[in-house]
């Protein structure tokens, strides 16, 4: 699956990235360098799909879905409960013995969520939304992924317009950090 196309594909096309980044972290020498590399890109990936998420998909959930805030609220919560478990990752090296623990607890977070948003929330979207307007919430997802932070931030808002300013200065900050570091390559 490829990137592009609308949200649902888009995102789809995430989630698949995220389980190969599982699989290749399970493969990975325990405590190994790679294994926390690999942890890293996982964190990239997952901090700016779940910004892109909640600045795009979330609100055209709660105009568009019947109980849209509830649906909205429910994985804003998900999303908050991750990004704590990438927060203790983040500061952690793979040998310390709770890096496994964390991971595992990641996983299992990360793989309720997708399916409850494959098996539910894209298929409610879809029915109620025009081709053109999930095309266009795939071009908004993209451009929001490319200016997101790369790192977890638990504690920022999460809702307009505090969100709003804070991403674009917090994302770039982050890039070049993980330019600098050569975190995630």
């Amino acid at each position: 699956m490829a990137h592009g196309g609308d949200v649902i594909n888009e995102l789809t096309t995430d989630h698949r990235e995220v389980d190969d980044l599982f699989d290749r972290i399970e493969r990975a020498e325990p405590g190994s360098p790679e294994r926390r590399n690999l942890t890293d890109r996982l964190t990239i990936e997952l901090v700016r799909h779940s910004v892109a998420e909640e600045e795009y998909l979330y609100p055209a959930v709660r105009r568009h879905l019947r109980d849209g805030n509830t649906l909205a609220d429910k994985e804003i919560a998900d999303h908050g409960r991750v990004e704590e478990l990438l927060k203790d990752l983040e500061g952690r090296d793979a040998a310390d013995p709770e890096f496994n623990y964390l991971l595992a607890q990641l996983r299992t977070e990360v793989e309720a969520h997708v399916r409850d948003e494959e098996t539910h929330l894209f298929v409610q979207l879809q029915a109620a939304c025009a081709p053109g307007e999930l095309e266009r919430l795939g071009d908004e997802v993209r451009s929001a992924k490319r200016l997101a932070p790369t790192r977890p931030l638990p504690n920022a808002p999460d809702a307009p317009p505090a969100d709003t300013f804070l991403e674009p200065g917090t994302g770039l900050v982050d890039r070049v950090r993980d330019f600098v570091t050569r975190r995630g390559k």
